[in-house]
Order: structure tokens, then sequence, then C-alpha cells
């Protein structure tokens, strides 16, 4: 199918917007936060009020997927606009310091884009796309403001040592080295008693800090227009969260037993793992429902655009997570890591008053790409000349159109996998490294989503010649990455082939 008729729409869609039409944007990324684990999307025993009210009030995007199964990825193409076959990130990848592979000097991020067509930009959070010393540096890529960490795996805690204020450091109350992310029980330690968990329970919470100075920037920024990238690290593990949120699920949940590790490093101890759990969430939900409060105090919560989506699914039950007592995907194939539905098909809303339909829910498929583009056209910015995106502006103003292409997945890690979204259709590959490294072809998985959304059904025999051509797409869609190479499809790293001689 042809692009063109709705790259036109959504050129007039652009040009349309006067410079008093143009929207303040936010972005609330959560972390890790599971398709069901919201009430928009059927979750019963978690509270989100704020998250179902921006429901009732714009568009639910219920085929909605993250630029990848894992952080740093996932946030490359949502920065960027590239799918990861085009990506400069293809997975989780420490390099030093806990930073990860740092965005390129020359990316065109959204932020910078939005910067140049007069936008004051800022984020609070979670960047996880390379540190102040490094090219990813997250006010070299567009941002005036930053308050948060740059290392993903700093901010496994949600107490932490310090904060980065504009590249400057900031000690928070956490004592020397902050309260850890990863430690293991202590040894002799009664598991019933609480004081044996004291050590894993801070003062400064980094969500207090991050918040406030989201809702300052909005105080600040009300004259003008504003980008704001709001990225929490809820409900990432360690389960850890302020005594007060904590009190909103005191007792509603059996917690037997208590998350008690022996291996110091795993993610902390934590004697009501799934109260905590749904106490992190209603947590995040509390902030959106702040954010929220700030845009109706300064007098701009009408005049802007707000998204709030997930960077992967829910996390596989690690830390005392337990994803299937809270139902986290719906029934969903996967958790985080997999490119099977449930890794990557997010919990996703918009609301923009002034232009979005209220209360309604989109069956279009759509992915992290598609922001860069559709903010750009929604602020009268200039579009990225490369990109991989399509505008969602008609579909924020309530015209259903399909994608016109494909959306298109591959992560290095988890065993390597690869995916294609096309219509109806799925193709997926899984444990191509396992194939490659035994010297085999790897085989492809398809899926009817519509008749079979969880992913039970292999259609790959009954649908041969549809296989062929969602494999061609999936190679045209690409281009090889030195860095994170694709087993099964690029040559294997020295290395990694079989002992017994395989080309590697």
């Amino acid at each position: 199918m042809s692009r063109a008729p709705l790259l036109l729409l959504s050129l007039f869609c652009a040009l349309s917007l006067g410079a008093a039409d143009r929207p303040n944007i936010v972005f609330i990324l959560a972390d890790d936060l599971g398709y069901a684990e919201v009430g928009f999307n059927g979750q019963k025993k978690i509270l989100t009020p704020h998250l179902d009210r921006l429901a009732k009030e714009g568009v639910v995007l219920s085929r909605h997927y993250s630029g990848n199964a894992v952080c740093a990825p996932s946030r490359s193409v949502l920065m960027t606009g590239f799918s990861p076959g085009h990506a400069h990130a293809r997975d989780n990848r420490d390099i030093g310091d806990h930073e990860q592979t740092p965005l390129p000097a020359d990316a065109v991020t959204v932020a910078r884009t939005l910067k140049d067509a007069g936008y004051a930009t800022g984020a609070f959070g979670k960047w996880g796309l390379g540190g102040f010393n490094s090219t990813g540096n997250p006010m070299k890529q567009g941002f005036d403001r930053f308050l948060g960490l740059t290392s993903q795996w700093i901010a496994h805690s949600q107490y932490p040592k310090a904060i980065w204020d504009d590249g400057r450091e900031v000690l928070l109350d956490n004592g020397p080295e902050g309260t850890p992310g990863h430690a293991r029980f202590p040894e002799g330690a009664d598991p019933r008693d609480p004081k044996a968990y004291a050590p894993f329970i801070g003062k400064d919470f980094l969500g207090d800090r991050t918040i406030e100075g989201a809702e300052t920037f909005i105080a600040r920024n009300a004259g003008g227009k504003f980008f704001l990238y709001y990225a929490s690290t809820l409900p990432h593990v360690s389960l850890q969260v302020p005594e007060a949120d904590l009190r909103n699920y005191d007792g509603r949940f059996p917690e037997d037993p208590p998350f008690t590790p022996a291996n110091p490093g795993s993610y902390v101890p934590n004697r009501t793992p799934r109260a905590t759990y749904a106490a992190m969430i209603t947590r995040l939900d509390a902030e959106v429902g702040r954010i929220l409060a700030a845009l109706e105090k300064a007098g701009v919560a009408d005049d802007t655009l707000i998204v709030f989506s997930s960077d992967n699914g829910a996390t596989h039950d690690v830390g005392g997570v337990e994803t299937k007592f809270f139902d986290s995907v719906g029934g969903l194939r996967g958790l985080k890591g997999s490119l099977h539905e449930g890794g990557v098909r997010v919990p996703t809303v918009v609301r923009w008053p002034k232009a979005c339909p209220s209360g309604r829910r989109s069956a279009r498929v759509s992915g992290f790409e598609d922001w860069h583009v559709t903010f750009a056209e929604a602020a009268g910015a200039r579009v990225p000349e490369k990109h991989d995106g399509e505008s969602l502006l008609p579909v924020i103003k309530g015209q259903d159109a399909p994608r016109s292409g494909t959306l298109y997945r591959e992560f290095a890690g988890y065993g390597a996998q690869q995916a294609i979204w096309d219509g109806k259709w799925k193709a997926v590959r899984t444990d191509m490294l396992k194939a490659a490294r035994a010297g085999k072809p790897v085989t492809t998985q398809l899926y009817d989503l519509e008749a079979d959304p969880n992913e039970t059904t292999d259609l790959a025999g009954r649908h041969p010649e549809l296989v062929r051509e969602l494999e061609a797409k999936m190679a045209a869609a690409r281009v090889p990455n030195a860095d994170f190479p694709l087993p099964g499809v690029d040559p294997l790293p020295a290395g990694k082939g079989k002992k017994n001689g395989t080309k590697k």
C-alpha cells in the first residue's frame, strides 16, 4: 500500500496548525509496565485512577508497540524515530561506569527537532542513552534541562546515592553509597521481622525529586511552548516505594513468602513484594496525576498533547515480581525481553483536549518510531528527512486509517529475535542464536493477530508464500549493525559459533 494518502493527510494536519494551535507536548514513559497493569486495559488489583481518566478523556492505542523488548534500544527508537533495523542500539550494552551505548553526536532526536522549533525541552527521570561525558549526554541531544539518572543500572535502586541536575551530580540523603538496588537477605535475619528490611529502604526517593522537577519545569515554561519527557523508573525492580504509598495496599494481598534472596546479585529483599509492586504502579499513576494538576494550574492543560506509554512489557518474574498474580499482560504471550506480544505491546493512551475526541480505542498498529514525526507535525516543526515512523496525528484526531507500511523489530538479546507486523499478520523468529550456533536455518512463526492475539497457533505451515514474503520484508527493513549483529542473519562474531569449527 502506498504511503502517499496518509502522508498528504498528515501534511494537511501539520499545515493547518497555526502558531497558537501548536500544543505543548508531554511524553510520560513508564519502566517495565505490563500491557494489562493499568485499569483501562483490564487490571483489577492495581489502582490507576489518573491513567484511567486519561483513557476516558483521550484515545487508547490498543496495538502500540515499544521500540524494543528492553530499555536502552527501546528508548533509542523513541528518541530518534528509527526502528531497530536502523537504530544505533539494538540491545542493552554496558560500556563502562554502568552507562549504555550512547546516542551518536549527529543523532536527530525528537528533543532537538522540537527545540529547533522554539520549544523549551526538559527530561526528568531515567535516560539510558549515554552519560554526561559521552555523545549521548542528554543536554547535547536537544534537552535544555535534565534531572535524573543517565545509568540504567544505578536506576535499579529507587534510592540512589545521587542525581544528575543539568550535568551536576547532587548527593541525595541515602547514605554515602545510596540504598542498594541489589543485595542478599542478611544471614540469620528473620524474614518476618520488618526491621530486617531496613537497610533496603532509603530516605530520599528518586521519584520525589523528578516529579517536583517536572512540576517546576511546567510552571516556568507555561508562557511558551514546551516538551516535557518524563521517564519514570517505576515499576522497574528493585521493589522499593515510600511507606506512604505502600499503605494503599496494606494487608490487601497474601504475602507468603517474602522475597529474601540469597544471591547478592539479586534485586533487594522485600517483605511484602505484591503490595510493593502494586504500590509502585499506583505511585507512578499519582505522578501522572501531578503532571495533569501542574498543567491545569498553569492553565495549559487543554493546549497540551499528553502521551503515556511504557518502554517494554512487564518484567519477567525476578526480584519478587509476580506477573501471573497480577495478570500483567492480560493473556498475551511473553514478557520483557521477548518480541512476542507481551514483551512489546504496551499500555498507551493519548490526550489532547483541543484536537482528540474522548473515550476512543484505536487498534491501528503503531510504534515508538511514530512519535518523532507525530510531534514534529503537531509542533509545526521540520520533519526529519530520514525516519521510519508514520504520523499518528490522524489517529489522534479521530481517523482510524490503517498503517500503510510494516512495523519491524529486531533484538540481539535474549537469544536473538526478529519480528514484523503487516496488517493482521505477524511473523516472528526466536532462538536465532541457538539455531546459528547449531548451523541450522532460523525458523519463522506466523500468527493472525486479529483471530489469535495471544499467539497460540503458528500458521507458518499453512501459508509458506506469506512467510517468504514477510521474511523478505524483514530483510528489507534493516541494515547490519556491527555492534549488535543478529545471529542467523549476520555473521556470528568470533567465539560465538559451534566449538566443532562452524564458520563464525
